[in-house]
């Protein structure tokens, strides 16, 4: 899919626009076309940050496998089976999937930040569709595809709730939902290296240091936010879970990698808290 001739809305100057290609990819439905859309999207395109892009039907584009179900319904099997193995490397894909889409979304979705909040999502999308594909391909060596399992859409039903506030879009997705998988990283990488799965705990490896770096831009932006708002981070977190309903956070925290991604000793004791 060649993303320089796609332009949401038919303007032409979309074809050069940062956010508006974030747009077209969001939109691509089979992963192929969106992974490379988001390869297209040049470090130098031309970014109107001041716009208000229109939405474009049926967002996000995702292809018609996996079969959506509520996350109870997703089956947990045995680390000691490959089939159980390529089932936890599909939820990991699902979730690294639905994260690429998370950054294409607030790329284009609000508009007037500052260049550099653009540019920082740019990264994280790019990242997330490579963890994607890292992912994918070790499915394919064990006989799996993406889609052979169904997968719930827990990450993207923060977005939803969360489309017209920032602030609560950057406290509750990057902050709460994707932090958690630096709590959950480390057990699922000893689970796979357990069973004797070096390969894909290696990707695990990868995905961990990377997402650090995507929950500190959350972190970052987060913060920037409050002060500009003028409010107390802490505090303005626990308002926002209360009125968004987001979920409860258990432990153990990987107290290391929340620190290492900028979360500071006074969110890390409310976090301990509860």
């Amino acid at each position: 899919m060649d993303s320089s001739k796609t332009a949401p809305g038919g303007r032409e100057e979309d074809a050069h626009c940062m956010r508006a290609q974030a747009l077209a990819a969001l939109a691509a439905t089979a992963w192929p076309d969106k992974l490379a859309c988001v390869r297209a999207i040049a470090d130098d395109a031309r970014l109107d940050c001041a716009r208000v892009l229109a939405p474009i039907a049926g967002l996000p584009g995702r292809p018609a496998r996996p079969d959506l179900v509520a996350p109870g319904e997703v089956k947990h099997r045995s680390m000691a089976t490959q089939e159980g193995r390529a089932a936890l490397l599909h939820a990991l894909a699902h979730i690294e999937f639905n994260a690429v889409n998370l950054a294409l979304d607030i790329m284009w979705r609000f508009a007037g930040m500052p260049e550099a909040f653009y540019r920082d999502w740019l990264r994280v999308a790019r990242e997330e569709a490579l963890h994607f594909d890292l992912l994918r391909e070790r499915l394919d060596t064990l006989g799996y595809t993406y889609g052979d399992f169904p997968a719930h859409n827990g990450l993207w039903d923060m977005a939803e709730r969360t489309q017209d506030d920032l602030l609560a879009r950057l406290a509750l997705v990057p902050r709460t939902l994707e932090a958690r998988g630096l709590d959950a990283s480390p057990m699922i990488r000893n689970k796979l290296a357990g069973a004797g799965d070096a390969q894909s705990a290696a990707i695990v490896d990868i995905i961990l240091r990377d997402e650090i770096g995507h929950v500190a831009i959350g972190n970052h932006w987060y913060k920037q936010q409050c002060a500009l708002a003028g409010k107390e981070p802490v505090a303005c977190y626990a308002e926002l879970a209360a009125r968004y309903q987001a979920p409860r956070l258990r432990g153990p925290f990987n107290l290391e990698a929340r620190r290492a991604a900028g979360f500071d000793d006074d969110e890390l004791a409310a976090l301990q808290a509860g």
